[in-house]
């Protein structure tokens, strides 16, 4: 899978049925407030259906991730994804990416891990 690939996938699905949302803001010059309501915000990508994507495009998912070429907004869009998909797989791709994540995504994959936790309790 590429990042065109993806975001064609992403772009399919939420033509068809995006999951509502309702987020707030909160003004703070605190860059792990930012990136927390960034990450809140962030939830608009998901479509219903995210958390039973196959484990196979779960996998392809996970290693974009590693990719240096692909963008961090594509990243951020993929961390959410995951963070929603209650599979081994996806926690296992979270883990490893916490382990060594593109600067400007460290609180995002923290909080996208954190959440794949939990829906993996």
């Amino acid at each position: 899978m590429t990042e065109e690939d993806f975001l064609s996938f992403l772009a399919m699905k939420l033509k068809i049925c995006k999951v509502p949302q309702l987020s707030g803001y909160i003004d703070s010059s605190d860059p792990t407030v930012q990136d927390t309501v960034k990450y809140i915000g962030g939830h608009s990508v998901l479509f219903e259906g995210h958390q039973v994507i196959p484990i196979g495009l779960v996998i392809e998912m996970g290693r974009l991730l590693f990719d240096r070429n692909v963008s961090l907004q594509t990243k951020e869009t993929l961390l959410m994804i995951l963070a929603h998909h209650p599979s081994r797989e996806a926690l296992n791709a979270l883990n490893l990416y916490n382990v060594n994540p593109d600067e400007n995504l460290r609180c995002f994959v923290q909080l996208a891990l954190d959440e794949c936790k939990m829906w993996n309790e």
